[in-house]
């Protein structure tokens, strides 16, 4: 028995290690890396990747599903442990913004994008994530904290924000100040205003959804 436990922690440390790999190569390199690529950095044969991961298109659903759970866990640890709901929305904002949630997806063909994202447990997790902003959203905005012509589904634009800089431009450093810079526009005491109409829960909820193309 404790030898089939052990293998079963094995399993789930390479099957870690082959997304955490993906992860960072699709993101620096593209969806098309080799796969043989993945292994290598992962440090795992390709046979232990293909027995996880019979093809590409799992292997970027389960960096999705990981993509996912690590903002679930992102919102809900602001909301539990900042003092207030402003600081947890600046927190979880900064933190989307890290996790580079703009970047896969932007790199996806568009059906493929929406065929990862189905199942029960995403939507679940989907759901979450939505809770949770509508909560720090509606609460900075009573506290007097976030400016009232800002909505949840403002903030899931800004969850995704992507920042280019050019090579020779540290990255954290860019991506730092242009993070900082959006916080500040949504304090409640700036005065200019914004275009358009805030996007509301219902804009969130559509902003998140699943649209499956038609089957023939």
């Amino acid at each position: 028995m404790a030898v089939e436990k052990g293998l079963r922690a094995d399993a789930r440390r390479n099957r870690d290690l082959i997304v955490a790999a993906a992860q960072e190569l699709f993101l620096e390199q593209g969806v098309d890396v080799p796969l043989e690529e993945v292994a290598r950095r992962a440090g795992v044969g390709v046979g232990t990747l293909y027995r996880r991961f019979p093809d590409r298109d799992a292997l970027l659903r389960a960096v999705g599903e990981e993509s996912l759970r690590r903002l679930v866990d992102l919102a809900e640890t602001a909301r539990r442990e900042e003092p207030d709901a402003w600081h947890a929305l600046c927190r979880f904002l900064r933190g989307s913004v890290a996790l580079r949630l703009g970047v896969l997806p932007a790199k996806l063909e568009p059906h493929l994008h929406q065929r990862m994202r189905v199942g029960a447990d995403l939507h679940v997790m989907r759901q979450r994530v939505i809770a949770a902003v509508l909560g720090m959203s509606e609460q900075a905005q009573a506290d007097g904290a976030l400016r009232a012509d800002i909505g949840p589904g403002d903030i899931a634009l800004l969850m995704t924000l992507h920042v280019y800089t050019p090579p020779d431009l540290p990255g954290e450093q860019a991506m730092t100040r242009v993070v900082e810079i959006m916080l500040d526009g949504l304090r409640a005491d700036r005065g200019s205003s914004l275009p358009g109409t805030p996007l509301d829960g219902d804009d969130l909820r559509q902003y998140t959804a699943v649209r499956l193309p038609p089957t023939e």
